[in-house]
């Protein structure tokens, strides 16, 4: 069996190239920095003390590795479809679909997630509209972006992205100049570094506190592929690829790191006032920041409607990958004047919609499962990444050599340290038997998994279907 590499046109039909170069830089940064680093490293700092440092990095450098894999082979065949499409191509018509769908409906319980936690926020400034009313407006102002035009998307998430940055690069440089005293008006001690090590050591936990932060913090890093679905869209997607894959690491190494050694450094790592009023608040606090708690809850509202808006889009763009190679309705494949796929998206977006009700209906049950049955999909995204570039390579080199203009560092041998250590996270998960942990998740994602393989495997054998999509042949 061999698959043909097809040449890439800028864009796919029916997509505008209406994504500037400013625009995917911050869609590749606000991609790396979701509310989660704001809102859940607290509860990983508790729990693994400033070791969560290890955490992240051993996180980000899986992040760093699996980007690599993907920009390999986005560099080479920009595509809406990004993973899915590769994993067609690499792995079978079965392994497009069921990884497409997958992440579909990851990215659609998000933006039932994030609808809720902005509203509750907004909700908290201006109590005369109900949540439910702010979770609605919330979903129909960025609806009716995202239906506007696609570059409508890339200023909404430029700006939003670059709310963060600047947010985050301020934390960072008031809270070192807090650290050694020269912060005026702060009366915070010039502590240096020794909270790293003054309260119990580096690792107060044990060295098993990594791992249990690793399951803390790993979540926080989903979305960085967004830049790859986002690239097609662009006028040179695969220069825009290659900047975006290769800035990744400094991206991770500033906005993660540099942020969380602030925040431990400020901060002994067992002050009650991290798990009460969240991390960043708590340091600001301690130096002295006026309002810090209203000034953190702007900037995460900020990471929650980055996160919405990147989330339509980018189910938007999978579910029109899937319409294009018939794994979908053929409608969603089709696109307006403007170059949206507008049933793409109001498909995502009703589902979205009927999810945010579960959400106010029933919390505890059907919205907790599916929160559950979706919480381990972006590990296996991950893992497919690595299997697709294992055989993509081989295709690319055969196809279209010249096209490696981003490659895995040690191939084969990176790729496959890296399926292990995801394949660990994944085990080690499950040994986390607390309600909705990661024993349920991973349990609850495997099941959907197998059952779209299924309904796969079933589907290709009933219609006989052997074209795969995007212009690849498979014989």
């Amino acid at each position: 069996m061999t698959a043909t590499l097809p040449a890439s046109p800028p864009t796919e039909p029916g997509l505008k190239a209406g994504l500037k170069s400013r625009h995917l830089s911050m869609i590749a940064i606000g991609g790396v920095i979701g509310a989660g680093l704001f809102v859940g490293s607290g509860s990983g700092i508790a729990a693994a003390g400033p070791g969560i440092l290890i955490s992240y990095a051993l996180v980000g450098v899986l992040v760093v590795l699996v980007m690599r894999m993907l920009g390999e082979m986005a560099a080479a065949n920009p595509t809406s479809g990004s993973f899915s499409a590769y994993a067609d191509r690499a792995l079978g018509r079965w392994a497009g679909f069921t990884i497409g769908w997958l992440y579909w409906f990851f990215w659609v319980v998000v933006l039932a997630v994030e609808a809720t936690a902005g509203a509750k926020i907004l909700s908290g400034w201006i109590p005369a509209v109900p949540q439910w009313g702010w979770a609605l407006i919330v979903m129909v102002v960025l609806t009716a972006t995202n239906l506007a035009s696609v570059s409508s998307y890339g200023e909404f998430e430029f700006w939003f992205a670059g709310i963060k940055v600047v947010a985050i690069a301020a934390f960072i440089v008031i809270g070192g100049l807090a650290l050694f005293g020269l912060l005026p008006g702060s009366d915070h001690p010039a502590s240096g570094f020794s909270n790293l090590t003054a309260h119990g050591g580096f690792l107060p936990h044990g060295p098993g506190a990594i791992l249990t932060g690793v399951l803390m913090v790993v979540f926080s890093f989903m979305g960085s592929e967004i830049v790859t679905l986002a690239a097609g869209e662009t006028a040179d997607p695969r220069a825009a690829v290659t900047k975006a894959t290769n800035s990744v690491i400094w991206r991770i190494a500033v906005f993660y790191l540099g942020s969380i050694l602030i925040v431990v450094s400020l901060l002994r790592w067992d002050d009650p006032a991290i798990l009460k009023d969240g991390s960043y608040v708590a340091a600001l606090s301690s130096i002295g920041i006026p309002h810090a708690a209203q000034i953190m809850n702007t900037i995460v509202l900020t990471s929650v409607l980055s996160c919405l808006n990147s989330g339509l889009y980018t189910a938007s763009r999978m579910a029109f990958s899937l319409g294009g190679r018939s794994d979908a309705p053929a409608s969603f494949a089709r696109t307006t004047d403007r170059g949206v796929p507008r049933a793409a998206i109001l498909a995502s977006v009703v589902f979205g919609f009927v999810a945010v009700a579960f959400n106010y209906l029933w919390p505890d049950t059907v919205f907790q499962f599916l929160l559950n049955s979706s919480g381990a999909i972006a590990l296996f995204v991950w893992l497919v990444i690595c299997f697709s570039q294992l055989r993509m390579r081989r295709i690319i080199q055969a196809e279209a050599p010249e096209k490696l203009v981003v490659k895995m560092w040690l191939y084969p041998y990176l790729t496959w340290a890296t399926i292990a250590l995801i394949t660990f996270v994944l085990g080690y998960m499950l040994t986390d038997t607390s309600a909705g942990g990661g024993r349920d998740q991973v349990v609850l994602s495997t099941l959907v998994a197998v059952g779209v393989v299924i309904f796969a495997l079933v589907r290709q054998r009933l219609f006989g279907r052997n074209q795969a999509g995007d212009g690849t042949s498979v014989s």
